[in-house]
């Protein structure tokens, strides 16, 4: 039988409980409404490092970042288009820019380039991991090796240039990680299985760093995620969209863009395009299962076999 004091207790967590969704809940959703858009940081003389540099996406941040006035360190596997990149930037008179050859999925590799770079060059206090792999085909033509790759380059990547550099953010109070999930990090697609785990990771990955970090009293460490659809970066070798004029590819400028803003303003989970967002959310929370079958099976947005294309 509860005592008098476990109903108090229970009692007053009903209260709070209506308090909360009568009160709070909808100031929240109003003042999320109708607040104005936030105030844009400054990169200027920050130490930004982005993996994945060489390519795409990196490339293009890289670019973005240095143009701002930061301070840039690309890290790629591909030597070669990696130092394209930062010789580029340094030739084009905005600010020094640093690259490093880097097997992310190394974690003693990353661990060694991190501490010559806090030695040799200073605190990062902008971390994009933007690197990534994506196979697409049915989870049984998967080998172990390649589920190994995917998993060591997409999730265990992010857990090493984070216990490399978000230390000395914490130490210092000032920095941000930015990490790229996907869409495929928000809901199952056929020849993606392995990918669709790895992004599902760098997610929960976010949601939990976030959350700890948050606790943290005047805390000054943010965490952005951002979650694009498709990308025509050459990643997606082989697709079927079954309305691709509502629903193209994204240009890979576009989707540097979002995640310099999103960077910039603070913004916590970005899912590119919005509208795009928006149907995904509904589907993977709201909707009944039939009616999600419906949506993939008349609106595809599917990634076919690369197999054929590997092989050719």
């Amino acid at each position: 039988m509860a005592t008098i004091e476990e109903i108090l207790h229970s009692a007053k967590g009903v209260i709070h409980a209506l308090f909360f969704l009568f009160i709070l809940l909808p100031y929240f959703i109003i003042e999320a409404i109708f607040s104005s858009n936030p105030q844009r940081k400054s990169v200027e003389g920050q130490l930004v490092l982005i993996t994945g540099t060489g390519h795409g996406i990196g490339k293009l941040l890289a670019f973005k970042y240095a143009k701002a006035g930061a301070r840039v360190i690309g890290w790629d596997v591909n030597e070669k288009l990696n130092n394209e990149t930062i010789q580029t930037i340094n030739s084009s008179g905005y600010t020094t820019a640093y690259g490093f050859k880097v097997d992310v999925s190394n974690r003693q590799e990353v661990m060694d380039t991190a501490k010559k770079i806090q030695q040799d060059i200073g605190d990062v206090t902008i971390l994009i991991n933007n690197a990534g792999i994506m196979p697409h085909h049915s989870f049984l033509d998967h080998t172990e090796q390649e589920i190994r790759r995917i998993m060591d380059i997409n999730v265990m990547g992010n857990f090493w240039t984070l216990q490399a550099f978000l230390p000395k953010m914490k130490e210092n109070n000032n920095g941000h990680i930015v990490s790229l999930s996907s869409m495929a990090g928000y809901v199952g697609l056929i020849n993606l299985v392995p990918y669709n785990a790895s992004k599902f990771a760098v997610r929960g990955l976010m949601e939990g760093l976030y959350e700890e970090f948050r606790r943290h009293p005047n805390n000054n460490v943010n965490f952005t995620t951002v979650y694009p659809f498709m990308t025509d970066t050459g990643l997606c070798k082989n697709y079927d969209i079954t309305y691709e004029l509502l629903f193209p590819l994204l240009k890979p400028a576009f989707v540097a863009d979002a995640i310099f803003e999103a960077q910039s303003t603070n913004r916590r989970n970005v899912l590119l395009p919005a509208d795009i967002g928006l149907a995904v959310k509904l589907k993977t929370r709201f909707l009944p299962q039939k009616a999600c079958n419906y949506i993939s099976d008349n609106f595809r947005a599917d990634l076919l076999s690369d197999i054929h294309l590997n092989n050719t």
